[in-house]
C-alpha cells in the first residue's frame, strides 16, 4: 500500500497538480480580496464568507480531477495490466491511491485556509467591524468539517471510479452527489418556514425529506456562521451525530469501492 502511495502521489504531480492547487491558492485569495473591496461594510466577514464558499467549490472538482487521473484512466488506459502485475492484493492499489488523493487534498485545504486567514485578518486591520471575524477555533473547526466534507465527495469518486465505464461519470457523479447532499437539508428548512413558496410543500417536502435517509447531510457541515460572527450558537446541536455519519458514510463508499474491485473482472 505504500508504494501505491508513493505511486499515487508521483503520478498527482506528473499530472500537474502542483498548478491545478495554485490555481485554486489564486482563486480563492483574489475572490476573497475582491469581496472585500466591493463591500462597504464588514469586509473582513464578507472576504471570509466568500473565501470559504470558493473554497468548498473548487477543492472537489481539483480532488475529482485527480480521482479520474489516479483510478478511473488506471483502466480506461489499460495500466492495470502493469500495475496488477506483481503479487499484491487489489485493495492495495486502491486505498494507496485514494490515500495519495487524501493527503494531497489535505495539504492543499491546510495551506489555502491559512493563506485566507491571513488575509482575512489582514483586510479587517483597515475597518473596525462591531462583530468582528473569529479566526481562532471556530475558524479551525470550519476548515477540519470542510475536510470531513471532502473526505467524504473522495471516497464517492473512488467507488464511482471502479463501477463507471468512462471517467467523465466520475465527474458528474461526483459533483451531482455534492449538489444533492449539500442542499436537501436547506430546502426542508425552507419548506418549513415559508410553505408559500410552492404549492404542495407539505407533500414535496416529504419527499425531499426522503434524501436525509439516503445522502449525508454535508450541508450542516458548513459552520461558517461561528467564524464569521464568532458566535458558537450557530453550531449544530448534534454536531457529534452528523461528524460520525459522515465518516460512516465515507467508509462505506470506500468498502463498496474494495469489494466492487476485489469482483472486477479485467478483458
Amino acid at each position: 500500500m505504500l508504494s501505491d502511495f508513493r505511486v499515487g502521489v508521483a503520478l498527482a504531480l506528473r499530472f500537474h497538480f502542483v498548478f491545478l492547487a495554485s490555481l485554486s491558492f489564486l482563486i480563492v485569495l483574489i475572490a476573497t480580496w475582491m469581496a472585500s473591496e466591493f463591500s462597504g461594510r464588514q469586509p473582513a466577514t464578507v472576504a471570509l464568507d466568500v473565501g470559504l464558499s470558493a473554497m468548498r467549490l473548487i477543492l472537489p472538482l481539483v480532488m475529482v480531477l485527480m480521482v479520474q487521473e489516479l483510478l478511473s484512466r488506471e483502466f480506461d488506459r489499460r495500466y492495470f495490466l502493469s500495475s496488477l502485475t506483481y503479487p499484491r492484493a487489489r485493495q492495495g492499489l486502491l486505498l494507496g491511491r485514494f490515500a495519495s488523493v487524501v493527503v494531497l487534498m489535505a495539504c492543499v485545504l491546510i495551506v489555502i485556509a491559512i493563506a485566507l486567514g491571513l488575509l482575512v485578518a489582514w483586510i479587517g486591520e483597515d475597518y473596525a467591524q462591531a462583530t468582528g471575524v473569529s479566526l481562532g477555533w471556530p475558524y479551525v473547526a470550519t476548515v477540519a468539517l470542510i475536510g470531513l466534507d471532502l473526505l467524504v465527495l473522495t471516497a464517492l469518486a473512488v467507488f464511482l471510479a471502479m463501477v463507471a465505464s468512462t471517467p467523465s461519470f466520475v465527474l458528474i457523479g461526483t459533483l451531482g452527489f455534492m449538489l444533492m447532499a449539500r442542499s436537501f437539508a436547506a430546502i426542508i428548512e425552507l419548506l418549513t418556514r415559508e410553505s408559500w413558496v410552492v404549492e404542495g410543500a407539505e407533500s414535496y417536502r416529504a419527499g425531499v425529506g426522503v434524501l436525509g435517509y439516503l445522502l449525508p447531510d454535508l450541508g450542516s457541515l458548513d459552520i461558517r456562521m461561528t467564524a464569521l460572527y464568532g458566535r458558537m450558537e450557530f453550531l449544530p446541536s448534534d454536531l457529534g451525530v452528523l461528524v460520525v455519519s459522515c465518516l460512516a458514510y465515507a467508509f462505506a463508499f470506500l468498502w463498496l469501492a474494495v469489494w466492487v474491485l476485489q469482483r472486477k473482472r479485467f478483458a
